[in-house]
């Protein structure tokens, strides 16, 4: 299987997994998850291909690592992203110094008035690597990187929370809390 088709189930894991479960028939369970027979013998059932030794493909090689296999191998999920109401389990934990954010400049106006929002998601997503977060922005046309005091929110009471592939989430991030990074 070339990377194109892996990337093209990837999405499609995505849409059903953080946004559309009923796409397919499936309600996810606490936590976000799903048995693995399950969301195979769904996605058959509508028509989609899909094997258990592909999905062990895409969840390993998925180059953001969005999807993770509970610890017994017999259920699946979404780290995070989810725009469906779940409760990933996460407990609160203290943030580096500072973490990052990628948007496109068109966006910078709007952030710099409101902060950061999580829009339709259930939280905003920040991480430790530039890289990744220029990116994101990158997906949105001319990518800039929003730096994130998460030292001072965390002192100030907001809450942050660590995903399994290393992406922070918080509810928000107001104005004050930010500084822009050039490219």
């Amino acid at each position: 299987m070339n990377k194109e088709q892996l990337k093209k189930i990837s999405k499609g894991l995505s849409y059903v997994l953080r946004h559309r479960p009923d796409s397919v028939g499936i309600e996810l369970g606490d936590g976000g998850w799903v048995e693995v027979d399950r969301l195979l013998a769904a996605y058959q059932e509508h028509g989609k291909r899909l094997t258990r030794e592909t999905l062990e493909v895409v969840v390993e090689e998925n180059d953001k690592q969005r999807f993770e296999f509970s610890s017994d191998g017999r259920q699946i999920r979404a780290r995070q992203g989810h725009s469906t109401e779940v409760d990933l389990g996460y407990e609160p934990q203290t943030p580096p110094e500072v973490l990052y954010h990628g948007t496109a400049t068109r966006n910078l106006e709007s952030i710099q008035a409101d902060g950061l929002r999580k829009g339709r998601r259930h939280h905003v997503h920040l991480s430790t690597n530039q890289e990744t977060m220029l990116q994101v922005g990158m997906r949105h046309g001319k990518p800039v990187l929003v730096a994130v005091d998460a030292r001072q929110m965390a002192a100030d009471g907001y809450l942050f929370y660590k995903t399994g592939n290393e992406v922070w989430l918080t509810e928000h991030v107001p104005p004050k809390y930010l500084g822009v990074i050039e490219p």
